[in-house]
């Protein structure tokens, strides 16, 4: 085990009290189970019954015609008469069901001449059937074997049972350590290999946890003023954000022992095995102080206990949650130790987890913003072989909402598709089909489809398109394709603002954007279909979470019905209040539906050519919406960044020399040709 730090812990007062081990009960069982086995008659186990008797008695039961037939063991010196069936009763005084198919009466002889003399003479009388002789060493082989084998099955059980139920601390496996702690131990927290400088972004979560470093690097600084080092951290944030790596950077830059486990390594088949777990993966981590213990998704044993026992909870996962507790914040002492955890479900955890004292602080690693897209798209394409094609600023821009994870992604299927098209490097395009490919799916170009069906697709992505063009506060267009890619058999791509807050009128105009699919359909085919699901879906989401948590409704102001209390199955509002939120709903859909139909037929010969240049080319991007309808007449806040840095790059590219000497001599050529053609 590990060698407990003196200066880290506190020596326990008084004499140690002897630990009770199970290892010594379970022996104990099996020393018992084994005795009274072996004890037992043997010969019932067989299933025929056995009486001994002296060999007078034998000879007055083959003289009363008892005996059936007659075995010698001549190496044992004894034989074994076997009784007739219909004298069963008047040997042993029971049954022939009580005694079994073959009972025998066992008989020690004296001379083996004299009993051959005595048995011929009663065979030739008649008194028995037939006798025979065996050597007795191979019955007792197959004696023992068969007595023996449930044995040795009973201890190949425990010894597998010890091997298939290894784990714990040391690696001592075996069935007696399914209490200890799994938790993987990096010795040094370096030794992952991961600072600070491989986490890019999420500048603001490396900032806090800056802090946790310091506390262990020098402590001394911070209890010097009176101040107690925080006990735990509890990293919040959307999947891949990079929680569990900024965990590690954590570790590998105090240069601490490291200990890590998921929250559903506490969860086990056997009553009790969690919360052992639990003490004994602080008991390791005390011994080793200064450490951090690390648990990833820890809403697995640590969501909030019911309070209603007639909900019937997991008890077992509620007393791991209260060993849990009790060894973060109880009568122990946890001095050096930090606890770090992650989830990206806050809202499930138990109260008394997230208190001072437990996790001192909530660190959100937030889904990155354009900056942060950036520096992690530069960190993935350092192993990737790139060429002067690819422009990581319109990377960032194309991948608002990504995570970590998903750029990461993204990079790598770029390489694979390069790879796939026999490319040397990794171009612009590559990373643009990559980006398609995760959002929308694969391309599905063998998709069959009748000439009716492309035409409604090409309206219906048209609409999206002309609607989005003349909103307000619509999405940006990027390009529009009718071309299946995974269930969807068109798509139009936008690049959404990055907004902190949402305004009515945002929401409003791209509920109509959404909406634009249907109403072209309708309008330009005299009827609907059923491509217009997934639009129609966002759109009943957005309208009810306008009505019912943003309160901008106008009949149900300023007021918010959500409820995140999970057991409690009755809506926080009545029916009447319900049937007003549907009303709302219809009411402010069914407005946006008409001034989507509005718009389209305000714009009815643009929408037209649109559609048609579609299934013309079957992918069109934004300059081609543009000619149709011209300059868009909203630019919105993203438009104007990106055009600021056009023009900056312009600017510096025209600032170049020999672009200047290009510049000039392609003016000088032109003067030429005009004075030529005077």
């Amino acid at each position: 085990m590990n060698n407990l730090n003196t200066e880290n812990s506190e020596k326990p007062q008084g004499p140690k009290r002897p630990r009770f081990n199970f290892t010594w009960l379970y022996i104990t069982v099996l020393v018992v189970a084994i005795w009274l086995f072996l004890s037992g008659n043997a010969n019932s186990m067989a299933g025929s019954a056995a009486q001994d008797a002296t060999y007078t008695k034998f000879k007055e039961y083959v003289e009363k015609g008892y005996a059936d037939r007659v075995v010698v063991n001549k190496d044992k010196g004894s034989l074994q008469m076997y009784v007739k069936p219909e004298c069963i009763r008047l040997v042993f005084f029971k049954s022939a069901k009580e005694v079994g198919p073959n009972p025998y009466v066992d008989v020690d002889y004296g001379s083996l001449d004299e009993l051959d003399k005595y048995l011929t003479a009663e065979q030739q009388k008649g008194k028995i059937k037939d006798f025979s002789y065996e050597n007795g060493k191979s019955s007792d082989i197959l004696y023992w074997i068969g007595n023996l084998a449930p044995l040795a099955f009973f201890i190949l059980m425990f010894w597998w049972l010890g091997r298939g139920f290894k784990g714990g601390s040391g690696g001592v496996g075996g069935v007696f350590n399914v209490g200890k702690s799994k938790a993987k131990m990096y010795e040094k927290g370096n030794d992952l290999g991961i600072t600070f400088k491989d986490v890019a972004g999420q500048e603001g979560a490396k900032q806090e946890v800056q802090e946790i470093v310091d506390f262990l690097k020098n402590p001394k600084k911070y209890t010097d003023l009176g101040g107690k080092i925080p006990k735990g951290a509890l990293l919040i944030g959307p999947p891949g954000t990079g929680k569990t790596l900024l965990a590690k950077a954590v570790a590998g830059e105090a240069g601490v022992p490291f200990f890590s486990m998921s929250g559903s390594d506490f969860v086990e088949m056997f009553v009790g095995v969690g919360a052992s777990r639990v003490r004994d993966l602080f008991r390791q981590a005390k011994a080793k102080a200064p450490c951090i213990i690390f648990i990833d998704e820890i809403d697995a044993v640590g969501r909030a206990r019911s309070k209603n026992p007639a909900m019937g909870g997991n008890d077992e996962r509620e007393n791991t949650l209260n060993a849990l507790l009790t060894e973060m914040d109880g009568f122990g002492t946890n001095s050096g130790v930090i606890i770090l955890a992650a989830t990206n479900r806050v809202d499930m955890l138990d109260s008394a987890l997230l208190r001072a004292g437990r996790f001192d602080r909530q660190i959100h690693v937030d889904l990155p913003d354009l900056t942060e897209r950036k520096q992690i798209f530069q960190v993935h394409l350092k192993p990737v072989k790139t060429n002067d094609t690819v422009d990581v600023d319109l990377l960032a821009r194309q991948t608002p909402g990504f995570s970590g994870a998903d750029i990461a992604n993204v990079c790598n299927e770029a390489a694979l598709i390069a790879a796939r098209h026999n490319e040397e490097s990794v171009g612009r395009q590559d990373f643009l089909d990559a980006v398609d490919r995760i959002v929308g799916g694969l391309e599905k170009k063998t998709k069959v489809m009748t000439a009716d069906e492309k035409r409604t697709i090409a309206l219906h992505e048209a609409g999206h398109a002309t609607i989005s063009w003349f909103c307000r506060y619509a999405n940006p267009l990027v390009k529009v394709s009718i071309v299946p890619r995974g269930q969807a058999l068109g798509a139009a791509w936008y690049l959404p603002e990055e907004r902190q807050i949402t305004t009515k009128e945002q929401m409003l105009d791209e509920m109509c954007s959404l909406l634009g699919g249907r109403a072209a359909e309708e309008l330009f085919t005299g009827h609907i279909s059923t491509g217009a699901i997934n639009d129609l879906e966002r759109a009943t989401k957005s309208a009810y979470g306008m009505i019912a948590y943003a309160g901008m409704s106008d009949k149900l102001p300023n007021i918010c019905y959500y409820n995140n209390n999970e057991y409690q199955f009755q809506r926080p509002y009545s029916e009447t209040t319900a049937k007003v939120m549907d009303d709302e709903v219809l009411k402010m859909i069914n407005e946006q539906y008409v001034r989507a139909k509005n718009i389209l037929t305000q714009h009815k010969e643009g929408h037209n050519q649109l559609a048609q240049l579609l299934l013309e080319k079957e992918v069109i991007m934004a300059e081609d919406v543009e000619k149709i309808f011209g300059k868009r007449p909203w630019v919105s806040r993203t438009q104007e960044i990106i055009n600021d840095e056009e023009r900056e790059q312009e600017a510096k590219v025209k600032a170049m020399p020999e672009v200047q000497k290009a510049i000039q001599d392609h003016e000088d050529s032109k003067k030429e040709e005009d004075k030529s053609k005077e």
